[in-house]
């Protein structure tokens, strides 16, 4: 585990400098971030690798996956309706609200390993994913979206709105997420139902927050996904502290 080594491991930062480069250039190439985002995401990839290992940057690179595709899903009927994500890619400020969490987490478990710290960075992970995947969907082949605070049918991209076909593909990426992150080690298999109703419970903590408070110009955006990944970080950590 990260802890029981010394701060710093040449070969672990090394891998994650080199993880970090490649997978910039490649979010770049394909278009997932601008030009910030690009930035951004490198430093953040940097210290998952570096702090957590290689099993964080493989769930780093299935939310990547998982999030582009879904993005570029359906994109001709989005860019018609209005909600279609911006050609340049992700800004610095969208990467940080997804993995700001994340980072944070693995920046103290390296500091001191503990089961509750690697949680909250794969659920956390894991929500970003979730958010992402259901919105994108959601807005390409979804059907009547649904105000979550009222139930009310509301245009599509409207903030807060849900609808049967994202919630369904956000808890596929969700449980892809975590399922990496329990292939590789990162997580026991026996908490990855937990990990998963942590990320499913920040997704729609996000959606209660885009229809409470967005809507009304309280949060923007980034704000609302930020505190999505918190809700699921949070309420995994609870799940390990109380479990012992």
């Amino acid at each position: 585990m990260a802890g029981s080594e010394h701060w710093f491991s040449w070969a672990q930062w090394g891998n994650a400098a080199l993880a970090a480069l490649i997978f910039t250039a490649l979010g770049r190439w394909l278009r997932g971030v601008s030009n910030s985002g690009a930035v951004a995401g490198a430093a953040l990839c940097f210290l998952l690798g570096a702090c957590a290992g290689g099993g964080a940057l493989a769930a780093l690179v299935s939310v990547f996956v998982l999030t582009w595709c879904a993005t570029r899903f359906g994109e001709s009927r989005k860019q018609k309706s209005g909600v279609a994500e911006k050609s340049d890619g992700r800004r610095a400020s969208q990467v940080l609200a997804n993995l700001g969490v994340a980072t944070a987490a693995a920046g103290l478990y390296r500091i001191h390993a503990n089961l509750a710290l690697v949680l909250a960075m794969a659920a956390a992970l894991s929500e970003a994913a979730a958010d992402t995947v259901a919105s994108e969907i959601g807005q390409a082949a979804g059907s009547n979206p649904r105000l979550i605070t009222t139930w009310r049918v509301v245009p599509s991209g409207t903030d807060g709105g849900v609808t049967l076909e994202g919630t369904v593909a956000g808890a596929i990426a969700a449980a892809a997420v975590n399922a990496i992150c329990a292939v590789t080690g990162l997580i026991p298999w026996n908490w990855f139902a937990i990990s998963l109703a942590a990320a499913m419970a920040g997704m729609l903590a996000d959606s209660f927050l885009g229809a409470w408070l967005e809507r009304r110009s309280v949060l923007n955006n980034d704000l609302v996904n930020f505190f999505g990944t918190l809700t699921a970080a949070v309420l995994v950590t609870l799940a390990a502290v109380t479990s012992r």
